[in-house]
C-alpha cells in the first residue's frame, strides 16, 4: 500500500468465486458524480465489512480474509459476498449494523438500495424462524384452503375499552375470525391496554358460543422490551392466541425477544410492517420490503403484512407476488433483483393483505395470492351502511362466492348484506 492514500478498490475483486458460507448481498448503486463504478462499489464494500477511509500502518493479518469483495457488476447492479466470520450468528442487529448500516449515508454514492442477501445454511440454522406458520395458524380456525378474515375497529384509534369490545364482537358474529389493534393502539388513556384485552375476552368467548367458531383477537404489545414481554403473559393467561408486534419500530433486537417469550407462552407473532416504507418506498435507495421480509421470517413471524396490489398502499404487483414466494416457500430461485435462498426448516409465514381492502376486490386479492392468505379489512367492514356486524358478513360472503366461482354480482341477489356493500363500493381500488 506504499504510496496509496485509500484502499477502496482492493475490495474489488471480479474474479473471486464466493464460498459456500459467504453471505451475498445484492445492491442496486448510483455513483456519486466525479466517483467512478470501482470506487462506488470498492467504498460500499469497504464500509460494511472491515475497511476504512484511508490506508492503515498496522494491518491484523487476517484482514485479507475478512474484506467484503465486490465480484459481479452488471449496470447498476452489484453482488457483494461477505465471509461467514464477520457476522455473529443469530444476531440479526449486527447483520443489519453492517450489511445495511452506514453505506447509506456515504457521500461517493447518490443512491444505494440492498436488495437482497442470500444466508448460508449455516448462518439460516441460528434462527428458530416462525413458531407456528402458516399450518399451525390454520389449526387455530380449522381453516385450510380459505382465506382467515381480520379487521381493525375505525377510527383505528379513539374507541374507549369498552366500545372496541363491542365492535369486536360485533364483527366476530358477523364472521370475521380476527380483530385487529391498529399500529398507533396500544395503551393509551381513553382505551388501556389491560382493560382492552379483558373485556374482548369476554366479548370473544360471547361470540364464540353463539357462533360456534373460534375468535382471536392480534393485540399490539408493541412498546419497550420489558413492557412487551409484560403484555405478552397477560395476552396468554386470558386465552388469546397472538401477539401483534410493530416489527420495524420495535427493531429486530425487540422482536427477537419477544420471539423467544412468545415461544415460551404458545402465542403466535402477527408482524405489523408500520414504517417500513420510510426506507422501502424509494426503489433506488434504501432497503427493499423483500430483504425485511426475508429478515423477519428469519426472526420467526408467523403472519405478516406483504401489501395489497388493489388496495390504498403502494404495493407493485411485481413485488408483492415476489414477497409471497419468499414468504411462503421452502426455497426461492434466484431472479434479476433478488438472490436464492433455501429456508432449510424455517416455517413459512401466512400473508396478510391489507389496506384499503372491502368485498368487492375479494376476487382480485384471491386470485393474486389464492386462499391461504388473510384478508383484513378496517373500513371496508366498518364503513357498510349498516353496520360492523353486516360489514363483516358482505366480507363473509364475497370470500364464499369467490370459493364457488359465483361473480359477486351474482351472489348479491341473495345476499343482501353483499349488495349494499357493492352499492357503495363497487369494485373501486382506494387510492
Amino acid at each position: 500500500m506504499a504510496g496509496k492514500t485509500e484502499w477502496y478498490v482492493d475490495f474489488v475483486q471480479e474474479n473471486y468465486k464466493p464460498a459456500p458460507t459467504d453471505l451475498r448481498a445484492l445492491f442496486y448503486f448510483e455513483a456519486a458524480e466525479g466517483i467512478n463504478t470501482r470506487e462506488a462499489i470498492g467504498r460500499v464494500a469497504s464500509e460494511s465489512s472491515v475497511g476504512t477511509w484511508t490506508t492503515l500502518v498496522n494491518m491484523p493479518h487476517q484482514i485479507p480474509h475478512l474484506m467484503a469483495k465486490a465480484y459481479k457488476v452488471k449496470g447498476h447492479l452489484v453482488e457483494i459476498a461477505y465471509p461467514y466470520e464477520l457476522w455473529e450468528p443469530g444476531n440479526m442487529p449486527q447483520l443489519l449494523s453492517g450489511a445495511a448500516g452506514n453505506i447509506f449515508g456515504m457521500k461517493a454514492v447518490k443512491n444505494l438500495r440492498l436488495l437482497d442477501i442470500s444466508l448460508p445454511p449455516k448462518y439460516v440454522r441460528s434462527f428458530k424462524g416462525p413458531g407456528l406458520g402458516i399450518e399451525g395458524v390454520q389449526k387455530i380456525f380449522r381453516k385450510h384452503n380459505r382465506p382467515i378474515t381480520a379487521t381493525v375497529p375505525k377510527p383505528k384509534v379513539g374507541f374507549t375499552a369498552k366500545e372496541h369490545a363491542q365492535v369486536a364482537y360485533e364483527a366476530w358474529t358477523g364472521g370475521a375470525d380476527l380483530v385487529k389493534d391498529d399500529e398507533n393502539l396500544t395503551s393509551q388513556p381513553f382505551n388501556k391496554f389491560e382493560e382492552r384485552i379483558k373485556l374482548c375476552a369476554k366479548m370473544r368467548d360471547k361470540a364464540e358460543k353463539e357462533t360456534g367458531d373460534r375468535k382471536s383477537a392480534l393485540l399490539n404489545i408493541t412498546a419497550e422490551t420489558e413492557v412487551m414481554k409484560k403484555r405478552a403473559k397477560m395476552i396468554a393467561d386470558l386465552g388469546w392466541e397472538y401477539a401483534m408486534v410493530d416489527v420495524v419500530t420495535a427493531g429486530m433486537a425487540g422482536l427477537q425477544t419477544i420471539r423467544e417469550t412468545c415461544a415460551d407462552l404458545g402465542l403466535a407473532i402477527h408482524a405489523h410492517r408500520a414504517m417500513h416504507a420510510a426506507f422501502t418506498r424509494n426503489p433506488k435507495h434504501g432497503v427493499s420490503m423483500w430483504a425485511l421480509a426475508k429478515f423477519v421470517r428469519l426472526i420467526g413471524v408467523d403472519q405478516l403484512h406483504i401489501g395489497t396490489v388493489v388496495g390504498k398502499l403502494e404495493s407493485p404487483l411485481e413485488e408483492v407476488l415476489a414477497i409471497h414466494k419468499m414468504a411462503t416457500g421452502k426455497t426461492v430461485p434466484r431472479t434479476p433483483l433478488t438472490l436464492e435462498q433455501d429456508w432449510l426448516n424455517i416455517k413459512p409465514v401466512l400473508p396478510v393483505s391489507s389496506g384499503g381492502l372491502h368485498p368487492g376486490l375479494v376476487p382480485d386479492v384471491m386470485k393474486v395470492f389464492g386462499p391461504n392468505i388473510v384478508i383484513q379489512a378496517g373500513g371496508g367492514i366498518h364503513g357498510h351502511p349498516n353496520g360492523t356486524h353486516d360489514g363483516a358478513m358482505a366480507l363473509t360472503q364475497a370470500i364464499d362466492a369467490t370459493l364457488e366461482g359465483i361473480k359477486l354480482e351474482e351472489y348479491a341477489r341473495t345476499h343482501s348484506e353483499l349488495a349494499v356493500a357493492l352499492g357503495k363500493w363497487g369494485r373501486v381500488h382506494p387510492r
